[in-house]
């Protein structure tokens, strides 16, 4: 059977969508598409299902605490830019947000796959599909995406990015009903900011936050978090 494909009406994002607060990119992310075109020109991708937010300053978990290194110096980049580091042999991948010089940036946890998925079972060895993208290291390793990605500017690039659905004339920012906001999960400082986004009615998020989590309606380009 043949898989179905992304619609024609996917448009990529543009760099002033990331050029702003990562916390309102992160929760305007969620519905978003993410969409890789591999070598042999097999498309694997599908929608943001959670997301999190990592701030420039007062944020003991952000990598850019402690100012630029040789490991982050891509969240310190333009944003749109890919951030990729690694973590005990797994990668996660981040796009660096807000201008040039501040190392913010959003990490992309999850997604709900949808194109591509004979091959996103192949390289994570599940044929269940909430075991594919359902957390950053395992989308990086269903996508094929490491380190060697880092500093890929997803704007211009031509394999890799972050797409909306045109509909009706009208830019679809989320596709969920209800957005989940909960504290990070996965570190250990920090973790209570709010920071965390998600479709709240999805079953690929990676986690459930029992006691703290909270929803609301997509928000509408420009507005605050």
């Amino acid at each position: 059977m043949t898989e179905p494909r992304p619609p024609d009406s996917l448009q990529k994002l543009e760099r002033r969508f990331f050029d702003r607060d990562p916390a309102l990119v992160a929760r305007e992310l969620i519905g978003a598409t993410l969409l890789r075109v591999t070598d042999s020109g097999m498309r694997l991708g599908g929608r943001i299902t959670e997301t999190e937010a990592y701030l420039a300053s007062e944020d003991p978990a952000s990598h850019s605490s402690r100012g630029p290194t040789r490991r982050n110096r891509s969240m310190f980049d333009r944003p749109g830019t890919l951030y990729v580091y690694s973590i005990h042999a797994k990668f996660c991948m981040n796009v660096a947000t807000q201008p040039e010089g501040v190392g913010s940036a959003v990490l992309i946890r999850a997604i709900e796959p949808l194109w591509g998925l004979d091959e996103m079972r192949r390289a994570r060895g599940h044929d269940d599909p909430l075991r594919l993208t359902r957390g950053p290291a395992m989308l990086c390793q269903a996508l094929g995406i490491t380190t060697r990605d880092d500093g890929i500017d997803l704007i211009d690039c031509l394999w890799l990015g972050i797409h909306l659905e045109r509909d009706l004339g009208q830019t679809r920012t989320a596709t969920a009903a209800r957005i989940g906001v909960s504290g990070r999960v996965g570190i250990r400082r920090g973790c209570e900011l709010p920071l965390r986004y998600f479709a709240a009615d999805s079953a690929h998020v990676s986690r459930r936050k029992s006691g703290d989590i909270k929803t609301k309606k997509p928000a509408k380009a420009g507005d605050e978090p």
